[in-house]
């Protein structure tokens, strides 16, 4: 007999009869719990925590995690209490369904209200990441069926999402929600442009439809005479924030925007990668300063690919994004691709594998054969933002911060030793330098960039290799606080100036 988890067990990677059993438990204890609560639409509320499970199940969590989103409510909307979860479905469960309670009941507006939820986000995601991935996926829902509450509510909500759960989304390399969040806050805070823009995008794909399917089967015919098995394509056009971000970017010129049109070649291996680039540009020329190798440095957040734009003789230009089976996975889940398809003989140093160091929480479910237990220390950027919660007091303060430094856009830079630093955008040697000890930027006299020396207010680029000279006497310069760019740097260089001046004091 058909039972409204069918369709979550369906997105789920081969699901057990236990599976079944347990998720089947749990959609009837929320609904029994929920009772005859309604949605703003009108809908019995357990439609909230089903499409939460399914969309979980596509991102290929594992079943307390799906669990966990049936539940997530239930605490605050009903009378069941944490120990009743516990003792029904164990305690990670209880655990997450308690970390996503506390993200709720905000009582600030604002840039306040904003930050106010970051600062639950961290202090939840410090102890299991799966806390935020259900998060995510709940506001997605809201954010899917916005229409039915109030105007004001709307932007409200369509406001902390966009500068809460997209950036938060964007770091944990979860493209499908990030890109899904993004669309539907631009069609409620910009709904005309939404408008304008999705048609417009509506009426490319339809009008080079043709000639994309010709361009995809001679690409299909030359990947398999060129000896590359077992690889699958697949297309896509720009979703519609994305696009019209990028044509603000370039000054609303449409010419050069490349990528409106792209076609992915998902293949076997990292060797068969760089293998169809070789085809794909033995068909096509690619345009100059548009190939890029994501896989030898990927982006701060682990996307990996290859990327080429080439020019067909239809005169369609199309960008080519190449990438294995796991970079595919990675590039739409992020993080959450990690809590399954763990299989032998997987890819070693994975776009993620980055983020074990970024996010110890990932080994509690992740790596196998590791340590299971016990509560997994806060990731580091994520600790970094706490301590710039606690040393901004001011909310203001901490919100600039919040932009400008830890959701900005990212670049990788490197030490000598080949070690991998976290920065943003903009970002100088100075930033280097504190990022990797406090001691290392108050003795900083002069920094090597790829083996020059350079002015310490000179920005640095993802991929650079930074070495620090230091001299023991030296200390912080004031004027480094004019181009200082993460608010851990200002905040050291001012401690340290500030010590200083106080024992010269008489």
């Amino acid at each position: 007999m058909a039972h409204p988890t069918d369709e979550i067990l369906k997105e789920m990677q081969s699901p057990t009869g236990k599976d079944a059993e347990v998720l089947r438990a749990a959609y009837d204890f929320a609904k029994e719990a929920h009772g005859t609560e309604l949605r703003k639409s009108g809908e019995p509320y357990i439609i909230h925590p089903r499409a939460i499970a399914i969309t979980l199940a596509k991102l290929g969590m594992d079943r307390d995690t799906i669990v966990a989103g049936i539940l997530h409510d239930t605490i605050e909307d009903t009378p069941v209490t944490l120990a009743e979860i516990e003792t029904r479905f164990g305690s990670e469960v209880a655990a997450m369904v308690e970390g996503v309670t506390k993200l709720s009941k905000l009582k600030y507006r604002g840039v306040e209200r904003h930050v106010e939820s970051l600062r639950r986000l961290l202090v939840a995601t410090a102890n299991d990441v799966r806390v935020i991935i259900i998060k995510l996926a709940d506001r997605l829902h809201n954010m899917e069926t916005l229409e039915f509450v109030a105007p004001e509510k709307q932007r409200r909500i369509a406001l902390e999402t966009k500068e809460v759960y997209v950036p938060i989304a964007e770091r944990l390399g979860i493209g499908v929600i990030k890109a899904q969040l993004e669309d539907l806050c631009m069609k409620t805070l910009e709904p005309e442009k939404y408008k304008e823009t999705a048609a417009f995008l509506k009426e490319k794909s339809e009008h080079t439809q043709a000639a994309l399917s010709e361009t995809m089967k001679e690409l299909r015919r030359a990947l398999a005479e060129g000896g590359i098995k077992n690889f699958r394509t697949e297309s896509r056009v720009k979703n519609v924030h994305s696009f019209a971000t990028k044509l603000t970017r370039k000054d609303n010129d449409i010419d050069k925007v490349y990528d409106i049109l792209a076609i992915r070649i998902i293949v076997p291996s990292l060797n068969d990668c760089y293998k169809a680039l070789g085809i794909v540009h033995s068909l096509w020329r690619p345009i100059a300063g548009r190939v890029k190798d994501y896989i030898a440095l990927p982006k701060p957040n682990g996307y990996r690919s290859l990327h080429t734009t080439i020019l067909t003789p239809q005169k369609l230009i199309v960008e080519v994004q190449i990438r294995s089976e796991e970079m595919q996975r990675e590039s739409k889940f992020g993080i959450a691709s990690h809590f399954a398809y763990k299989q032998p003989g997987a890819e070693k140093n994975t776009a993620l594998s980055w983020a074990w160091q970024f996010i110890p929480s990932l080994m509690k479910v992740g790596r196998a054969g590791g340590d299971q237990s016990g509560a997994a220390p806060m990731p580091r950027w994520l600790s970094e933002l706490n301590e710039a919660a606690n040393v901004f007091r001011e909310q203001a303060n901490f919100a600039k911060a919040l932009k400008e430094d830890f959701l900005a856009a990212r670049m990788f830079v490197f030490t000598p030793k080949g070690d991998v630093i976290d920065l943003p955008v903009g970002a100088t040697a100075v930033d280097f330098a504190y990022s990797i000890h406090s001691d290392i930027g108050d003795t900083m006299v002069g920094a090597k960039v790829n083996g020059k020396m350079v002015q310490l207010s000179n920005p640095l680029k993802n991929g650079d290799i930074v070495e620090i000279i230091t001299k023991k006497s030296a200390t912080p310069n004031k004027k480094w606080l004019d181009f200082a760019k993460t608010s851990g740097a200002k905040h050291h260089i001012k401690n340290t100036l500030n010590r200083i001046e106080s024992k010269g004091r008489p």
